[in-house]
């Protein structure tokens, strides 16, 4: 039998190709009033740049300036901090989920579970208004944290610590219900730092994973799972683990040159290098940088920053691709004790208030991001 298309049917004639652009590199996909990533390594969140930012606030302060658009007052940062603490608990069925989770489960595996688990138990899960979708962020940043420091230490044998240091700023109250270890002053504030430089980075990928999630009026839960999922790649947020076995294959400075020629000349990829959107470095690596030497110093370990710095000084003379916060931020995590399979989850940790921004700020004024394909396939043909 023949089968004819009738005239209705009929294919359309192709039209011209619309202006492409590999991987969106380049193409403005929407407005946001929430980060500036400027290409002359430039970071502004909310208008404020990222270095005072690290330098004289709290987490607590920069996740509320990302949710609310200003600083709080020192009675809402106190409130704040409060909050999370007290929303900290996971529900009793998650905490049992986790000890039914392979012991080899990596983190951030067991954050995007965790994370999807938590949405039927979120009284406002199906409202997508502006305040419920703030009051559901201040629980996901809760409760993202519980989550990776409550599976790490099921995984590896110990109890649970998640109701431990309520009085603790957030980043510290991490770093003990993950160690069990009240933080030091010095542990205190690099995890501070940690959590500052990476809380939001503009249409990052993730971010646009949460955006486009979130513009189908999906639920903010449902918006941080496809982020978590997305930064999972070593091209995004595993990069930061790839980062620190770099930094022990080169072991000393003195080989960093002769490591790199041998990677560029088999066409590896070296982690923690390069930037789609900074073209002269990325504008958190001399935050990070000097961290590393402050915590290297004082924890008589200095060839961390020697080696970063001559691996990064061989990668811009052999490639000109400048470090990324990655190469920085790897060794500063192992400076705090904290395995390298926890680095993404740890950015996950942080990214989840620019996350949940983005996400409120995509219901507020929603639109469908649904972009087109350039089509490569074969010229229109009948079925005979």
């Amino acid at each position: 039998m023949t089968l004819a298309l009738s005239s209705e049917l009929a294919m359309p004639t192709p039209t011209a190709p619309q202006a492409y652009s590999p991987g969106l590199e380049g193409i403005i996909a929407g407005e946001s009033a929430i980060c500036q990533v400027d290409p002359n390594a430039g970071l502004v969140y909310r208008g404020y740049d990222v270095h005072d930012l690290a330098a004289r606030s709290t987490f607590e302060d920069v996740a509320w300036l990302l949710l609310h658009g200003q600083l709080p007052t020192a009675a809402e940062s106190e409130a704040f901090r409060q909050s999370l603490a007290a929303a900290s608990p996971l529900p009793d069925p998650i905490k049992q989920a986790l000890a039914l989770f392979p012991k080899n489960m990596h983190s951030i595996d067991a954050l995007r579970t965790g994370v999807s688990m938590l949405a039927p138990f979120d009284p406002q899960l199906d409202d997508n208004s502006h305040a419920a979708n703030i009051a559901k962020s201040m629980r996901l940043i809760a409760r993202v944290s519980s989550i990776i420091t409550a599976a790490q230490r099921v995984r590896t044998g110990q109890e649970p610590l998640i109701a431990l240091g309520e009085n603790l700023p957030h980043p510290a109250r991490f770093f003990f219900t993950l160690t069990g270890r009240e933080p030091q002053a010095w542990q205190s504030t690099a995890m501070n730092t940690i959590f500052t430089l990476y809380a939001e980075h503009d249409f990052n990928a993730s971010t646009f994973s949460a955006r486009v999630t979130a513009s189908t009026l999906a639920d903010i839960y449902a918006a941080v799972t496809s982020a978590i999922g997305t930064l999972k790649g070593p091209l995004h947020g595993g990069a930061n683990e790839a980062a620190i076995h770099v930094l022990e294959e080169v072991a000393t400075p003195d080989r960093a040159d002769a490591w790199v020629a041998d990677r560029l000349a088999r066409h590896e990829k070296i982690m923690g290098f390069g930037h789609r959107v900074y073209r002269t470095g990325d504008s958190r690596v001399p935050v990070m940088r000097n961290l590393l030497k402050q915590l290297g110093d004082q924890l008589h370990q200095p060839h961390w920053h020697a080696n970063a710095g001559a691996l990064e000084a061989a990668v811009l003379k052999q490639k000109g691709l400048y470090a990324n916060v990655d190469l920085y931020a790897a060794p500063v995590l192992h400076l705090l004790g904290i395995p390298a399979e926890l680095n993404t989850s740890i950015f996950a940790a942080a990214r989840i208030a620019g996350w949940c921004a983005h996400v409120t700020e995509q219901h507020d004024h929603n639109r469908l991001i649904r972009p087109r394909s350039l089509y490569t396939g074969p010229a229109p043909r009948k079925l005979q």
